[in-house]
């Protein structure tokens, strides 16, 4: 039986990290991993060092490699520096899809796009698959032009919109349960924001749902995140009260106060019952999670 041949972008980040470990244990994938950065910061995987924003690299390794499927997790996700640096993001978030969907339909590849609630204004959240975008900034509206740009192209295709990742990631920066565990581990002080409501995404839920439309040959648009809405403040509190961890160096603020260069959607959250019924979605609690991450990570 031919393996199934998997590209994954953004193979370094958080999620790309996730993807590969859960891939690379299959015997019937053959896994290719890329990211910008020169190596891969998991050792003994195929990887290649990729600039998705130069169309003719992408083109050299999307017809040599010539994927089954592309999951295409690479992203300028810098949401403030998005608002700042319009060119890099349009050209990291936009020109990159369109890039890969142009060779990806060439060799009939299915690409799984990872898309952002962002693309909401986030007045009247939760938000459904069939809800009417309308981005607030920058990040968001290049995410939707994205979508859109897959839309266009006639490439197969599934966009995954989700929100807050958290998880285990070995490598680079912490995701936001880690940073809130070692900070108040250290007696550092916290602020967070009370009024962004979430329904936080645990990563290997994230993935399971991948791998869920991958099997099950799904295309269209798919919400994935947690079973649970609330605040940043009492995601934080959680975390917090799983861990035996002080809560009195947590304290609450608005996302006004922060003064930051880039408007966020508040009231968001995505409605992940398609998802639940189509791919037999099923995400772990928040507590579930920190279990989890707790004896990975010995947290």
């Amino acid at each position: 039986m031919r393996k199934l041949r998997i590209l994954v972008t953004g193979a370094n980040g958080m999620l790309g990290q996730r993807i590969i470990e859960f891939y690379s244990a299959n015997k019937n994938v053959e896994l290719l991993g890329s990211s910008f950065e020169e190596k891969s910061v998991i050792d003994g995987i195929p990887y290649i060092s990729l600039d998705l924003t130069d169309k003719k690299a992408v083109k050299k390794v999307v017809t040599e490699f010539y994927p089954d499927v592309i999951i295409h997790t690479a992203a300028y996700t810098n949401v403030d520096k998005c608002e700042s640096d319009k060119e890099a993001a349009y050209s990291t978030n936009v020109n990159a899809v369109e890039y890969l969907a142009k060779y990806g339909k060439i060799t009939q590849a299915k690409i799984i796009h990872l898309s952002t609630d962002y693309v909401f204004d986030g007045n009247s959240g939760p938000y459904t698959e069939e809800d009417r975008p309308e981005p607030i900034g920058y990040y968001g509206r290049t995410k939707l032009a994205g979508e859109n740009a897959l839309k266009a192209s006639g490439v197969k295709h599934a966009v995954i919109r989700t929100n807050v990742l958290y998880g285990v990631a070995r490598h680079g920066r912490q995701d936001f349960v880690k940073w809130v565990v070692n900070s108040l581990k250290d007696e550092k002080p916290i602020r967070i924001v009370n009024d962004q409501i979430n329904n936080p995404t645990f990563i290997d839920d994230l993935v399971s749902a991948i791998s869920g439309i991958i099997e099950f040959d799904k295309s269209g648009v798919y919400n994935i995140g947690g079973s649970e809405f609330l605040n940043r403040y009492q995601f934080t509190l959680r975390i917090a009260d799983y861990f035996g961890l002080d809560k009195s160096f947590i304290s609450e603020i608005t996302t006004a106060e922060l003064n930051q260069p880039a408007p966020r959607p508040l009231k968001s959250g995505l409605v992940i019952l398609k998802a639940e019924t189509e791919l037999g979605y099923k995400p772990r609690t928040i507590e579930e999670s920190l279990s989890l991450m707790r004896k990975e990570l010995q947290l």
